[in-house]
């Protein structure tokens, strides 16, 4: 498998822009693997979402550089770039800090039918990692982020329940039970300081 991965400003030069000197780039979710939204890009542009770790795009219509969420706050954090196989369009793995839309939905493309498995995934961790970095007080997730023994006390009750529900074959209990472990595991994830996209890319080298 070719690695496309772009690695620094560096790397740019490998890149085909049209006569206009841009590329288009297509936002995807690293979590869940969601198109988030489509945009333009020169080299500029791509400079600096390596530079300051948030992506910035080139606007055709008012012909100047632009940061997403400049205005709204709702950023992409950027975590790699990769161009495709002729070069000429780059797929940039981000993190949305809020809607990618400016009409306040999560992608540009709507909800496709309806949010599936990974999205609701994808999101409850979006929530966790907020309040891992506020710290809201009176949230429920934030006292067992700042308390690895009630986290780890809270995910073996989780699992106890749930293998509890599955031995009595209480088929009504195991999907509570189950969103009851799924969010403990997740809070624990991010409390150890790991991140979502290296369980699914676990997940996803152990299916390959």
């Amino acid at each position: 498998m070719t690695d496309r991965t772009l690695r620094g400003p560096a790397d740019l030069a490998s890149l085909r822009f049209d006569e206009r000197g841009l590329v288009p780039v297509v936002a995807q979710d690293a979590d869940s693997g969601r198109v988030l939204m489509v945009a333009w890009a020169n080299h500029d542009a791509l400079e600096q979402s390596f530079r300051t770790g948030e992506m910035h795009f080139w606007s055709r219509s008012r012909g100047q550089l632009w940061k997403k969420g400049e205005t709204s706050g709702n950023v992409l954090e950027l975590r790699s770039l990769h161009a495709d196989c002729d070069g000429d369009t780059v797929l940039a793995r981000v993190r949305p800090t809020g809607p990618a839309c400016h009409t306040g939905e999560a992608t540009c493309f709507g909800e496709l039918g309806g949010a599936l498995g990974a999205d609701v995934i994808s999101d409850l961790w979006a929530v966790i990692d907020e309040r891992a970095r506020t710290l809201p007080e009176k949230s429920y997730t934030t006292k067992l982020l700042g308390d690895e023994n009630l986290r780890l006390k809270k995910l073996g009750e989780e699992t106890t329940e749930l293998v509890a529900a599955l031995a009595r074959g209480q088929t009504d209990r195991v999907p509570e039970e189950a969103a009851d472990l799924l969010y403990h595991l997740l809070v624990a994830v991010r409390g150890a300081g790991a991140e979502l996209a290296a369980v699914l890319a676990a997940l996803d080298a152990r299916r390959r």
